[in-house]
């Protein structure tokens, strides 16, 4: 008889009181708080990206369509690998943003240099196509928020979001680059003012969190680039000369050890999720 009764009160509660709903389990956001540490290793990332495509190219002698092919499948493992972690972890986290960068920049080049594509075409086209992610995202989660990047398919539209911001980047860079003849380091030094009036409009609050996230995140793709190509690239073709080979292992060195860094610290873990909205 005292069983059955303290089954009903833990069932149903006392007398006269409403039954008490279960804690909703709290979900940990896939990817990392925004801070001066993201924003560095995405452009070393992207540098990586756009000179170990070239030497992937140049080296491996499997032509443009197979380098593309096998790197594309190097970055299917790596995400699985990504979305099958409970958390965000940086080692995996970082590795998928690196293969994306190649891959994004294969799948530019492949337009440009297999189709021949105009880099002017291209550019609109991958504009249109990432506008198109965000729309479907954003009528499937009511949210773009990267601060809620918490389940398989919002992480899906991320990746697909990040892998077209840097095929956009590509194009958008070796348009002002080589079809409006600026060369490197003025490109890098346009895309770095762009990147600041980003800056200013976000610290002003003229810009919202989610495009201005975004804006920045295509920006400094090319501006990695300009940045990559001006250290690689021959003297007589407006860079260092210090080349891909050299130029690929320096900004991976570095992109491992602030990634080794943010293991230990966790200084860029985002933490629990815990359901509550936020900016941006």
């Amino acid at each position: 008889m005292t069983a059955d009764i303290s089954e009903a009160v833990g069932a149903h509660g006392p007398a006269g009181t409403t039954p008490a709903r279960p804690r909703r389990r709290p979900r940990r956001n896939k990817v990392p708080e925004v801070t001066p540490y993201f924003w560095v290793i995405k452009i070393l990332c992207t540098t990586v990206g756009e000179t170990a495509a070239d030497l992937l190219n140049e080296k491996l002698g499997l032509g443009l369509t197979g380098v593309s092919l096998l790197m594309s499948a190097v970055l299917a493992g790596v995400l699985v690998a990504q979305l099958r972690t409970a958390a965000y972890r940086p080692a995996v986290y970082w590795s998928a943003v690196a293969m994306i960068s190649v891959v994004g920049t294969l799948l530019s080049d492949n337009l440009t240099d297999n189709l021949g594509v105009p880099l002017e075409a291209s550019t609109v086209a991958f504009a249109l196509v990432l506008a198109a992610v965000f729309a479907v995202w954003f009528r499937s989660e009511r949210t773009l928020s990267i601060h809620h990047v918490d389940s398989a398919r919002r992480e899906s539209f991320y990746w697909l979001a990040v892998l077209f911001t840097f095929a956009l980047g590509t194009a958008a860079g070796d348009l002002v680059a080589e079809r409006l003849d600026l060369g490197y380091s003025l490109s890098a030094v346009l895309f770095a003012a762009a990147l600041a009036v980003v800056a200013a409009a976000r610290s002003t609050r003229a810009l919202g969190a989610v495009v201005g996230f975004w804006t920045a995140y295509v920006l400094t793709r090319p501006l990695g680039a300009s940045l990559g190509d001006y250290l690689a690239q021959p003297v007589t073709d407006g860079g260092l000369g210090i080349g891909t080979v050299v130029t690929s292992v320096l900004f991976l060195t570095v992109v491992l050890i602030l990634v080794v860094f943010l293991t230990v610290t966790r200084r860029d873990a985002s933490g629990v999720d815990d359901g509550s909205p936020r900016e941006g």
